[in-house]
């Protein structure tokens, strides 16, 4: 076997998203009086010493990379992210940047092996919404496709209780649709949480397997908005990602005809908004009609600046005020989330994250051996020995 690259060694700790004290810590190093943890990683990442077989193997684990790339002779161009949408560009040597990366290195490699199982089992047949569309034809006629799609309207949505069974009703009617859709927005635990800046939603635009992820670090008012952004995407053609900024203009057109699905133009005029009005009085009626409508204020307060009944001074505003606000409760919002998953099922928080699709295919291939335990784990990202409960506990 050749020795170990020490230049893949840095680059999967980095992609990984971890700094050197981080990673030492995970692999287990601990400080001598001769040298620290972190100094011991060091020497290994200089070439200076030959990582053991028990340290490659966590790093491995630890770094979500096989085992064999830390033999690779350079390190691997960067995954492959489609097309960013994201306004802002964003350093690619950032913690949150290579957090990224692995998060859609993942999701692709889930996605690709979705495909390949599909198209073994025969069951590979294009879709034909996808990339059905293009800007060109106007929101009229995308927005009347997604509602054909879905095979629901705004009346179906808000005739649930709340925002989280609107949004379940919205991504069963995209999975029935053939759609994969995951609620993912860190790689494992909260340390490595994506924020919104950072990543909102991802689409592959495959016409056999195509996945939306939606990242679930945001306020869950905002989960639909987000996955009816990303099935225009997918409607489109477009495999990539957005995030909370949207200038450019294909982000503006998928933005205006999630939103218009959601809230009728003519709906706005309830609002009494006028361009001169206090930011409290504003704040108070977009958030009353938020609750009122299943969908969060931000989008409200997009729509109506896209209306031009608001300034982009208000809107902006009200964007940073609703975001700070967000931000305050969301440790409060974390500690709920966590004693929940203690109290709950944590196979149920799996499977809900996961999405009935794509839980049905690996239980179906499963049961007709036409998949092994192992490939089971990768595809819903658990360890093997967990596959069987985490499908043996119902439905999500």
């Amino acid at each position: 076997m050749p020795k170990v690259n020490p230049d893949i060694m840095v680059w999967a700790r980095e992609t990984a998203g971890l700094t050197k004290k981080d990673a030492a810590k995970k692999l287990g190093f601990q400080d001598s009086t001769r040298s620290s943890a972190v100094e011991k990683l060091a020497r290994i990442e200089r070439g200076q010493k030959e990582p053991s077989r028990s340290q490659l193997t966590r790093m491995a684990a630890q770094y979500r990379r096989p085992l064999l790339s830390f033999y690779l002779s350079k390190p691997p161009r960067k995954g492959d992210r489609g097309v960013d949408f994201r306004t802002i560009p964003q350093s690619e040597d950032t913690p949150e940047e290579a957090l990224l990366d692995a998060l859609i290195r993942d999701i692709r490699a889930r996605q690709s092996m979705v495909r390949v199982i599909m198209e073994d089992e025969e069951e590979a047949e294009p879709l034909p919404f996808v990339g059905s569309h293009r800007i060109e034809d106007g929101r009229a006629a995308v927005l009347k496709s997604l509602r054909a799609l879905l095979g629901i309207d705004v009346a179906d949505y808000r005739a649930q209780r709340d925002a989280s069974a609107a949004f379940a009703l919205l991504r069963k009617s995209a999975e029935e649709a053939g759609i994969f859709v995951l609620l993912k927005g860190n790689l494992g635990n909260y340390k490595t949480a994506l924020d919104t800046t950072v990543f909102r939603g991802f689409a592959i635009a495959d016409e056999v397997a195509p996945f939306i992820v939606i990242n679930d670090q945001d306020a869950k008012p905002a989960w639909s908005f987000t996955l009816l952004h990303e099935t225009v995407h997918v409607m489109l053609g477009h495999t990539g990602i957005s995030a909370v900024s949207a200038e450019n203009e294909i982000e503006k057109f998928c933005n205006d005809v999630a939103g218009e699905f959601l809230l009728l133009e003519e709906e706005l005029g309830h609002l009494a908004l006028s361009h001169s009005g206090q930011i409290s009085s504003i704040t108070e009626r977009i958030s009353a009609l938020a609750r009122e409508l299943k969908v969060s204020r931000a989008m409200i307060a997009y729509k109506a600046y896209r209306s031009d009944l608001l300034t982009w001074e208000t809107y902006n505003q009200l964007r940073i005020s609703f975001r700070e606000e967000w931000l305050q409760n969301r440790e409060m919002r974390r500690e709920r989330t966590r004693q929940n998953e203690t109290i709950l099922d944590h196979n149920r928080v799996r499977r809900h994250r996961l999405g009935t699709r794509i839980i049905g295919i690996v239980r179906r291939m499963l049961a007709a051996d036409a998949l092994s335990t192992s490939k089971a784990a990768q595809i819903l990202g658990v360890k093997p020995r967990q596959v069987q409960p985490l499908l043996d506990t119902g439905s999500s």
